[in-house]
């Protein structure tokens, strides 16, 4: 079944984010500067952002207002800010200025949890660590009775097992479209969906 969902998704949706980026530590701070805000506000930000300040070596320069002042339209932008520098510091003294390539070591900067990781892995560098389970992912995974776990590290592990390892990033950004713009908490759009013959919820 897990092919099949596969199969079907990438006729309608792409296998990538909706966050814009051209290096691996720009994907670092869009997908920081997601937590609780929406993608669109995200690119908005980083189009221009990115054109001052791209790089870890600019970002820890910078001093943490002007960062603030230059995402201050996002969600909890202090916080972030802090992350981002934070991040950018320890890129450079540690990692060369690098984005490292282990969910271990991405874990340890602050503001990266292990869905940010795997997205950062995968998008970025394109490998397979793990699933990205964010609340579409977790929400579509229930409905298609893939998993019952109400928890994403516990869903992820579920995951894990039934999707093939060299698609476990492709399926994550498939699910993520799928449930933000199908599959919606609200009123989901069965007339719509692809994957509506396979649905064991589809009357719900």
């Amino acid at each position: 079944m897990v092919e099949e969902i596969i199969k079907r998704l990438e006729k309608v949706f792409p296998d990538k984010l909706e966050l814009n980026f051209s290096t691996p530590f720009e994907l670092v701070v869009a997908v920081v500067l997601s937590a609780q805000e929406r993608d669109a506000k995200v690119n908005e930000v980083t189009k221009e952002l990115f054109k001052k300040l791209n790089t870890p070596q600019q970002f820890a320069n910078a001093s943490l207002e002007e960062i603030e002042k230059e995402i201050s339209s996002v969600s909890f932008y202090k916080n972030k800010a802090k992350y981002i520098k934070k991040i950018s510091q320890i890129l450079v003294e540690k990692y060369g200025g690098e984005v490292p390539k282990s969910i271990e070591e991405l874990e340890k900067l602050p503001g990266i949890g292990r869905k940010s990781a795997n997205m950062i892995l995968y998008n970025a560098f394109g490998i397979n660590e793990g699933i990205a389970v964010d609340r579409h992912v977790l929400r579509v995974s229930q409905r298609l009775g893939l998993t019952k776990q109400q928890k994403p590290e516990k869903a992820e592990q579920e995951l894990m097992k039934l999707v093939p390892k060299d698609q476990w990033g492709k399926f994550s950004n498939l699910l993520i479209l799928l449930g933000r713009y199908i599959c919606t908490a609200q009123k989901p759009k069965h007339s719509e969906c692809p994957l509506y013959d396979l649905c064991p919820s589809k009357g719900l």
